[in-house]
């Protein structure tokens, strides 16, 4: 007699070292999603003070080393050089999902990859439709495709849920597939021309870092002047500059050989993730959510058909697309959502994922280059963004005394050992 094989449990509990990991990147991308908060705001505030010419002056600001194509302004700065910090520790983190992750394996990687693809293909499919409609550039399809984590995890910080751990992992995993998403559009659909002997020259500083990797060379020296080499040959090549943050990251070494404490992938987010997510992304936001928010201005973002598109893409497609895409792979791999959980819950995360600030800003400024088609496109981010925002905290705040037991279940530690004792005994429903 043949037995039935269990169904997957869908957003169960973690094993304890992904948990791990998962947590350590959480608090810091929390954190720093306090400081971007507060960044956007003192942005929005500046830009529309008296000293608002202050604020535009500083942003244009031009420093840099002209002899090798490096003079930009103080907001480019920000957004091909700082953000590269950025899309390194995102190389970092999509690597390790995909090495010892929820991206490891085929079976766990559906729900989340599925789920992210949905997410971006809904929200630019109604980005394209609502442009079309009112007679739009389609230019702009790929700004409402992103997640900001870190503006997410803020939010709940605000609202104060106890989101579990597993709706919490969901949650970055789907962010880390569309950052490898945002960064294929940016350097598929937003490359310039090409100056192929400054790519040649990238691509052969990566052959070295990838080498200086396997031969286990240690030591900043070596690769920080060859990750800064790399950084400017990419800005030079066309190609947008924070490919080269993500490729650096996708080639450090996730594993750890014998006697190492840390993998230098595990190294070097320890180092960066800090700076990348309380100083690079904060400053980035200082200078690209400066926007105008007067009457006038604000009437674009519901008249101008591409504003409007951004708007509807991430706030309703963003919604539609993460829960469905969920819904569909846990229905076609006859997964078993999380018996503590329901789909309300899903919906609530979806409507997180609308969030989509940070890269969002970026490929808004990519493909609107003019000012004031950028300016509105941007305003529509940040309304788009609150609006999800609103909507996940009602959603979510509505579970919170479901969240608050299930949480309060996850951290007992009776024995005072360091392992939660869930990992010890096991709960119903809960163990994958």
């Amino acid at each position: 007699m043949s037995q039935t094989r269990p169904r997957k449990v869908v957003l169960g509990l973690l094993p304890w070292p992904e948990r791990q990991a998962i947590t350590e990147a959480l608090r810091t991308e929390t954190v720093g999603g306090l400081v971007l908060l507060a960044a956007a705001v003192v942005a929005l505030i500046w830009a529309n003070s008296p000293w608002s010419e202050a604020y535009a002056s500083i942003r244009d600001f031009h420093f840099g080393i002209p002899a090798l194509g490096l003079d930009l302004s103080v907001g480019h700065w920000t957004a091909d050089g700082l953000l590269a910090v950025f899309f390194l520790v995102a190389g970092i983190e999509l690597k390790r999902e995909l090495v010892v992750g929820e991206l490891r394996t085929p079976a766990t990687a559906a729900l989340p990859v599925v789920a992210a693809f949905c997410g971006m293909a809904v929200p630019a499919a109604l980005y394209a439709l609502t442009a079309a409609a009112g007679g739009g550039s389609l230019d702009g399809w790929a700004v409402p495709m992103a997640t900001d984590i870190a503006f997410a995890l803020a939010v709940l910080a605000v609202i104060s849920t106890h989101l579990p751990s597993a709706l919490r992992a969901f949650l970055l995993t789907l962010a880390v597939v569309d950052d490898l998403g945002a960064i294929l559009i940016i350097a598929v659909f937003f490359t310039s021309d090409l100056n192929f002997w400054a790519l040649g020259g990238a691509f052969a500083g990566l052959a070295v870092f990838y080498a200086l990797q396997r031969l286990r060379v240690r030591g900043w020296w070596w690769y920080v002047p060859l990750g800064l080499a790399i950084w400017a040959l990419m800005y030079n090549s066309g190609v947008h500059a924070t490919v080269a943050g993500v490729a650096m990251g996708l080639i450090l070494r996730t594993t750890r050989d014998k006697g190492e404490e840390r993998s230098p992938a595990a190294r070097v987010s320890h180092l960066v993730h800090p700076f990348s997510a309380g100083v690079a992304v904060p400053l980035f936001a200082l200078f690209a959510a400066g926007v105008s928010v007067s009457g006038a201005a604000l009437a674009h973002v519901f008249t101008d058909p591409e504003p409007l598109a951004v708007l509807v893409g991430l706030v309703l497609g963003k919604i539609l697309g993460v829960f469905l895409g969920t819904y569909l792979a846990a229905r076609f791999t006859r997964a078993q959502l999380n018996p503590d959980l329901a789909w309300a819950d899903v919906l609530g995360l979806a409507a997180l994922a609308g969030i989509g600030f940070t890269v969002a800003l970026l490929i808004g400024e990519l493909a609107f280059p003019t000012a004031a088609e950028a300016e509105h496109v941007k305003a529509a981010v940040l309304i788009g963004s609150l609006a999800a925002a609103a909507i996940a905290a009602v959603l979510l705040r509505r579970r919170n005394r479901v969240y608050k037991r299930l949480y309060e279940e996850e951290e007992r530690d009776d024995d005072a050992d360091g392992i939660p004792d869930i990992y010890q005994t096991g709960a119903p429903g809960t163990a994958r």
